[in-house]
């Protein structure tokens, strides 16, 4: 065995130590610590020939790569709908890491951690008000359960047409029509990767009124004008500007009238399933064929996770879009469940541990904490613009987004702001262009932000303009 390696397998512990203090560190002053840098100028590192050994490079790190660390998990990062990481999730991590289980099935002869996934699975449904009949699995993100869900859909589609796409490929399938109002970007890129194509996608207008959320009466005229063709309904539990949710219940009826498969990306929007207050807006999605749940959002776990939630009635299109054909050493993928042959990966880490610990942990009532208070911040943000003589709200504050922009200056001017104000360090916060105009959003997940942070994080928006 190598050197370093046979003196490392005695000095685990103290490699473990000051890996803990590390972290210990970082999370003492996450608050203080800035939420961007600037860019790095270094000079890439030579493979060594014998190596140093872990505590020489874990100090090689700190020196070189953590004073460039932004506190991406702290209280003003407010950026691309981030969640930090719960005690209880950032411990399941680690543990993930530790145990590198290879979670494939949940049989006699697989690991355990098949079965921790299926019941972080139950505990998603639970505290999302979703009936048993959803069966669910963990991928990397939005996109990735998009993706899934969306390969389930193409080949319901050409189920509907007698053609088996996972076999045959989707030559078939030039008339495939998705019907959405406001996809998220992750949705057309999804349908680029399934050869669908971006043109797929019909755009359903939206409401009026400063409204994201589609017209039902445009989307049963485009379903009318399909002649009964098959088509795939792309509804939004959120939307990315300011939060915005499609008729649930509407669609739920439409459901009825027409053949279609109704897919919900949910990403963020379905936590509010968990708060009394905000529940109403996702009633209905229980109906849906597929939906789309980002974890590393609202959930507040690490990078990366998501769930693809699909309706149990599909499970076999699921096995014949992902199944791994041909593969003896895995087994019987019609007789022996496994998820490599329901999910894209088949290298697929325990990502349902930290998932699993953090619902353990802090249960509904945690959850049902963490959205309203994020919303409640969110909404005192709003006010605050609202009052303020120098900035402007775009949208009503819906949910847990501010979308906002300068007031009374040219627009070329906002981004010459936000350039400032991110490199400031104090608050991270990203552009966007709603109504056609320039525009800056706040996306409030993380646990840890309080009113104090939205206070400090608007004098701060204040001071940077008059200093620009």
């Amino acid at each position: 065995m190598n050197n370093w390696l046979t003196r490392e397998l005695d000095s685990y512990s103290q490699i473990l130590e000051a890996v803990k203090h590390s972290a210990e560190v970082y999370l003492q002053n996450i608050d203080e610590l800035p939420t961007a840098v600037p860019p790095p100028r270094l000079e890439p590192s030579t493979l060594p020939t014998a190596g140093t050994g872990a505590l020489a490079v874990l100090e090689v790190f700190q020196q070189r790569f953590a004073p460039l660390m932004v506190a991406s998990t702290g209280p003003r990062y407010w950026g691309f709908v981030t969640g930090g990481a719960t005690p209880a999730a950032l411990a399941g991590d680690w543990l993930t890491s530790l145990y590198d289980q290879n979670t494939q099935s949940a049989s006699q002869t697989g690991d355990v951690s098949a079965v921790v996934e299926f019941e972080a699975i139950k505990l998603l449904r639970e505290l999302f008000g979703l009936p048993e009949s959803f069966f669910g699995g963990f991928v990397t993100g939005a996109t990735m359960s998009n993706f899934t869900c969306l390969a389930v859909a193409r080949q319901w589609y050409g189920e509907q047409l007698g053609v088996d796409i996972a076999e045959e490929g989707v030559f078939a399938l030039k008339d495939l029509k998705v019907l959405a109002a406001q996809p998220h970007s992750c949705v057309y890129k999804d349908l680029a990767m399934l050869g669908l194509g971006r043109n797929s996608l019909i755009k359903v207008n939206l409401l009026t009124d400063n409204r994201e959320a589609m017209d039902i009466a445009d989307l049963e005229a485009k379903l009318i004008a399909l002649n009964g063709q098959p088509c795939i309904v792309c509804a939004s539990g959120g939307t990315v500007n300011t939060v915005d949710f499609d008729d649930m219940q509407a669609i739920a009826a439409l459901k009825k009238k027409y053949n279609f498969w109704w897919h919900i990306d949910a990403a963020f929007g379905g936590f509010v399933a968990c708060s009394p207050q905000f529940a109403p807006l996702i009633q209905g999605w229980e109906q849906a064929d597929s939906i789309a749940v980002d974890l590393h959002k609202w959930l507040n776990v690490p990078y990366d996770s998501a769930v693809a939630l699909v309706h149990e009635k599909h499970l076999g299109l699921q096995l014949n879009t992902f199944q791994n054909a041909n593969a003896a050493y895995l087994g019987d993928p019609k007789a022996n469940f496994n998820f490599l042959n329901f999910l894209p990966e088949n290298s697929r880490r325990m990502r349902a541990l930290p998932a699993w610990m953090t619902l353990m942990a802090y249960g509904r009532e945690g959850y049902q904490d963490i959205v309203e208070r994020n919303v409640a911040n969110a909404r005192l943000l709003g006010e605050l613009i609202e009052n303020s003589a120098n900035f402007k709200l775009l949208a009503p504050v819906r949910l847990n987004c501010v979308c906002f922009t300068l007031k009374d200056r040219p627009q070329a001017e906002v981004s010459q702001f936000l350039s400032q104000l991110v490199a400031n360090g104090n608050v991270y916060m990203t552009p966007t262009v709603y109504l056609g105009q320039s525009a800056i959003r706040a996306a409030m997940v993380n646990w840890r932000t309080q009113e104090a942070d939205v206070e400090m994080a608007f004098l701060e928006m204040e001071s940077t303009l008059n200093h620009q």
